[in-house]
């Protein structure tokens, strides 16, 4: 598996644009952001904060994702 630079201070779009691999992890989560208009501005943190989702493991399997796809 292959290192990936994922930083939590990075804005969804960023990481949907960079990697489309990370969507569907973003859709498993049942997060709202993908189409959502905030989501431009709203980073990793931000995003888990407001759906009330683990940062770390939410991280994990974003990397896991990214790495795969």
């Amino acid at each position: 598996m292959r290192k990936v630079y994922l930083n939590p201070d990075m804005t969804l779009e960023e990481i949907m644009r960079a990697w489309p691999s990370a969507i569907s992890v973003i859709l498993r989560y049942r997060m709202l952001c993908v189409g959502c208009p905030i989501t431009a501005f709203h980073t990793v943190t931000e995003a888990c904060r407001e759906h009330r989702i683990d940062e770390g493991d939410f991280l994990e399997e974003l990397r896991a994702a990214i790495a795969g796809g």
